[in-house]
């Protein structure tokens, strides 16, 4: 793991931000072919929230990666400057909130990607976005730290023992002397 997941900082709060403009949606998310096939199967649901044609929503180009479940990844398409399932009546991801409102768990269909964000994975390892790392994501700096952000979904995804692991792992920095 890369520890500048316990150490980089940003507004985490995502739906409490009134200065980002939902900056982060601007490019898409790399999804699944597991997650892609979940959500349109989803899409006589979906699509009338949407409002873009399901053969839209996601780029066609697949990328082999041993990272993503089933083994390849795409991602959702850039539709008017954001990612295609951006609530374009508000803030945040539409698919998030169209579960919610249902009362189901976002978790069945919202790309993992999008919820670990700015926390990630590549290699095997958890890591920071570059956009964390770089400090061009518009919220970093103030805040809790990406791991702290993050730590719920991490074990929703991972599991309480590698949460428990990386808890142990975070007290041992934070004890460390800084030089």
């Amino acid at each position: 793991m890369d520890d500048a997941i316990f150490t980089r900082r940003y507004f985490g709060y995502c739906l409490r931000c009134s200065f980002c403009g939902d900056a982060c949606c601007k490019h898409g998310v790399d999804v699944s072919i597991v997650e892609r096939d979940r959500i349109l199967a989803r899409a006589a649901e979906l699509e009338p929230l949407v409002q873009i044609g399901r053969e839209q929503w996601f780029v066609p180009a697949l990328d082999e990666d041993a990272d993503f479940p089933g083994g390849f990844a795409t991602r959702t398409a850039v539709v008017d400057g954001a990612c295609v399932f951006l609530r374009r009546d508000g803030r945040g991801c539409l698919i998030h909130g169209a579960l919610l409102a249902r009362g189901e768990d976002y978790h069945v269909l919202k790309p993992m990607v999008s919820t670990l964000f700015p926390v990630t994975f590549g290699d095997g390892a958890l890591l920071c976005s570059d956009e964390l790392h770089d400090e061009s994501l518009v919220c970093a700096g103030d805040g809790p730290t990406a791991y702290a952000m993050a730590r719920v979904e991490l074990a929703f995804y991972f599991g309480t023992e590698l949460v428990a692991e990386l808890d142990a792992h975070a007290s041992r920095l934070a004890a460390a002397p800084t030089s």
